[in-house]
């Protein structure tokens, strides 16, 4: 088995972890990987559908649920969108199941709502109609509804804390979809440049959108707005901050200590590509209410997805051109270890999701 890169270990990280696990997409190796979170120790892998994407545990049925969007390649150059969704028991590393959404296709973000019982799928758009998130009952495993999202490619999914409210950003509509998930209808859009990652805060205020899209590396003649994290309040559905970032960023989250980490891919100018090549990534963290800036820390090559740990003490940034994921002390932004996410093909390590032992 291939053991992670370690650094000093800080103990008080650590400590308590035993039994939990995170659990890793690797994108070019069709493969969840598992890891112990109090050692970094690799458990094992489970073969999955070519491109999986994001990962979402449900902690009531002790299920995994992984995406994989398409057959081959990515969002704007790919082999064929897929339509299915994979459920993982990770006691056993078994698919339990695999979800066939179809006619829906290209299905990416997940979020949960564990109290209602529902997975939100999000599902990009066709020529008969736009994209939009699929409802998914958890304790079946059967889609019981769609909403339209208004744009063709919602790629980024989330739900407020109280499960009313969930919000899709649109990598090519200058805006993002707000939805009723009580009503099941789309009620407003918050104009927002073409977006990628998205969270909630603890309190449902306040939604920070990673924007603009990263795909448009060149603006092909037009000014490209400013990169950063929007900053929207949910009562008035309006943008009323934006984070500035010095390049493109990609993944946010905000974990349960209130602090907002923003992942940043950066690129060096190269005469061989047109939009330069890969330099080491950057994890910036925030103070998610007061919107402070607390620091940052280099990581791999194109930080991609980010995560926590329930308690908030330690992040993950999966890095999909390296294909490491970065283990992150978040009290002291020291890095505790590098996993390596093996992979077949490009790209690497992707989605994310940390599984606390059973109570």
């Amino acid at each position: 088995m291939q053991q992670p890169s370690r650094l000093p270990t800080h103990q008080s990280a650590r400590a308590g972890r035993e039994g939990d696990v995170l659990a890793v997409v690797s994108q070019g190796g069709a493969t969840v990987s598992f890891f112990d979170a109090a050692s970094d120790r690799l458990l094992g892998t489970t073969d999955v559908l070519a491109e999986p994407h994001e990962l979402c545990f449900d902690p009531t049925e002790r299920l995994l649920w992984c995406t994989s969007a398409y057959r081959s390649g990515y969002y704007h150059a790919n082999g064929g969108r897929r339509t299915e969704v994979t459920v993982i028991d990770p006691g056993t590393r078994r698919v339990v199941e695999v979800v066939d959404l179809a006619p829906e296709h290209g299905p990416h973000g997940l979020a949960l709502d564990p109290a209602r019982r529902r997975l939100y799928v999000s599902v990009e758009g066709s020529a008969d109609r736009p994209g939009g998130v699929v409802v998914i009952d958890t304790a079946t495993r059967r889609p019981v509804g769609r909403i339209d999202t208004g744009a063709p490619g919602p790629h980024w999914f989330a739900v407020d804390p109280a499960g009313r409210t969930g919000y899709a950003t649109n990598k090519e509509a200058p805006f993002v979809s707000v939805v009723d998930l009580e009503r099941g209808v789309m009620t407003a859009e918050i104009e927002v440049p073409g977006s990628e990652g998205l969270a909630v805060s603890a309190d449902g205020g306040l939604v920070f959108v990673a924007a603009p899209y990263a795909g448009a590396f060149s603006g092909h003649g037009e000014e490209r707005p400013a990169e950063g994290i929007r900053v929207i309040d949910t009562r008035t559905a309006s943008v009323v901050d934006t984070l500035p970032a010095e390049n493109v960023v990609m993944p946010v989250h905000v974990t349960s200590t209130g602090k907002l980490l923003a992942g940043e891919m950066r690129m060096e100018p190269d005469p061989v590509y047109l939009l330069g090549r890969q330099a080491p990534g950057r994890l910036s963290v925030f103070c998610a209410d007061s919107r402070r800036r607390l620091g940052e820390l280099e990581t791999g090559l194109g930080p991609l997805t980010i995560t926590s740990s329930p308690d908030g003490r330690i992040g993950y940034v999966a890095c999909v051109v390296s294909s490491v994921v970065d283990v992150v002390d978040l009290e002291t932004l020291e890095r505790l270890a590098r996993l390596d996410i093996a992979k077949s093909g490009e790209p690497g390590a992707h989605g994310l999701a940390y599984l606390p032992r059973p109570s």
